[in-house]
């Protein structure tokens, strides 16, 4: 097998697992009582993200091969993910053990990208090629849990069952044996002075940092907040408005349970990751990252405004576009802090973009989007439909307002003619 090919598979694996849960957990904790804490696991999954580039600036780049970190994390990971249907019963155990299965998995995240940059040589080309079989892997995992589950778990609805819950374990438990067999990718920082500003990435900002960057890197932060409010919620948003009204018969029976529903939105995702080259030639960085928040703001009028009367094309037409939301800005991020990076502190780059991203934005946005969810429920079991066009409307606005914001302070061009 080829090293790119190798590569894809990785890919697929890494995201398949990642997909397997994320979009279920919401729904399953509904269905065991925990309605309230649904924002939870998509709490912890960011404080874990804080935690990865303690692998990634410290473990990976100066004493174990990538490859090696990358699978003893995820047998760790698969072994807890395992674990965790039991705790049903104990909501503190039940997060507790969803904790510690994110403090084995985020770190994957930066270290997939790392390891792949590292045994390729067109970061622009090749990588997103590459990247999209981790698309193709979520999408994968959201059918697979709605048309092979489903068949399980039937009457009911696979996502407030287990058996996601023990996909990912599995999963994770493969990949973590795979990745043994991924080309050797030694620590680049090896005999380096260890620090705590280069276990978290900030030594990797003498090498990448200027006025631009700082701009990517707040306005990353910021985008990240609201998107914490389409991971956590969007999900149990689709259930409410698409599977519990029955309205759309010959859609749900393709479509079986929300989470397949919600691959509509990877779908679009694989078909522009493939065109991303070209598009990097036409557009530039700017315009492409530009693009992914405009998207982010359309994304939640669309899911706003199809609300009152639960209009299913207008929702997944919002979903659709998270394809633009994920490319256009975290894929165009990824390549644009690997450019501006060395050998030497690439996996501390990427572990600080990790930091920022799914770390502190995500947890902002999370513990904001679950206060947000709690204040509309109440005591109720779930939003209405129009407290549901009210709760959209808050995180298009806040997109909005960092859209305008990175239009007016990055300027890329002015760092190229400074280093000229």
């Amino acid at each position: 097998m080829s090293t790119r090919a190798k590569l894809s598979v990785m890919m697929f694996l890494e995201f398949f697992i990642w997909g397997a849960w994320y979009t279920t957990v919401g729904n399953y904790m509904a269905a065991n009582g925990m309605a309230s804490l649904g924002y939870l696991p998509y709490t912890v999954n960011p404080v874990a993200a804080i935690a990865a580039p303690f692998f990634l600036g410290l473990i990976a780049d100066r004493y174990f091969s990538t490859e090696k970190v990358l699978g003893v994390l995820h047998l760790f990971g698969g072994v807890i993910m395992l674990l965790v249907p039991g705790a049903t019963a104990s909501p503190k155990l039940f997060i507790g053990l969803l904790l510690l299965y994110n403090l084995c998995y985020m770190p994957t995240l930066g270290l997939a990208n790392s390891l792949a940059f590292h045994n390729i040589q067109d970061q622009e080309r090749h990588f997103p090629l590459i990247r999209v079989f981790g698309t193709i892997g979520w999408i994968v995992a959201g059918l697979f849990i709605g048309w092979v589950l489903g068949r399980f778990s039937a009457p009911a609805l696979p996502d407030t069952t287990p058996l996601p819950l023990y996909t990912t374990g599995v999963a994770s438990l493969l990949l973590g044996f795979y990745s043994f067999s991924l080309p050797h990718t030694p620590p680049p920082a090896a005999g380096q002075q260890v620090s705590v500003r280069s276990i978290v990435g900030l030594d990797a900002l003498k090498t990448v940092g200027s006025p631009a960057f700082y701009v990517f890197i707040v306005c990353s932060l910021l985008i990240c907040i609201p998107l914490a409010a389409y991971y956590t919620y969007a999900p149990v948003y689709a259930k409410v408005a698409i599977y519990d009204r029955n309205t759309v018969n010959a859609v749900t029976d393709i479509l079986k349970n929300p989470s397949s529903f919600m691959v509509l939105g990877q779908i679009a995702e694989s078909g522009f990751m493939v065109l991303m080259p070209l598009m990097f030639l036409r557009l530039g960085v700017k315009r492409m990252l530009m693009v992914g928040m405009l998207a982010w703001m359309l994304r939640y009028g669309l899911f706003s405004a199809a609300a009152p009367n639960a209009l299913f094309w207008l929702i997944a037409l919002g979903v659709l576009l998270h394809g633009v939301c994920y490319d256009f800005f975290f894929v165009t991020g990824q390549i644009y802090v690997d450019k501006k990076s060395t050998p030497a502190v690439r996996g501390q780059a990427q572990g600080f973009l990790v930091l920022v991203t799914y770390g502190i934005g995500m947890l902002i946005g999370s513990a904001i989007a679950g206060k947000v969810y709690n204040r509309f429920l109440g005591t109720a079991t779930s939003l209405t439909l129009d407290q549901w066009k009210s709760f959209w409307i808050l995180p298009a606005a806040f997109a909005a307002v960092v859209l305008v914001l990175f239009t007016l302070s990055f300027w890329p061009q002015k760092d190229a003619k400074a280093q000229a």
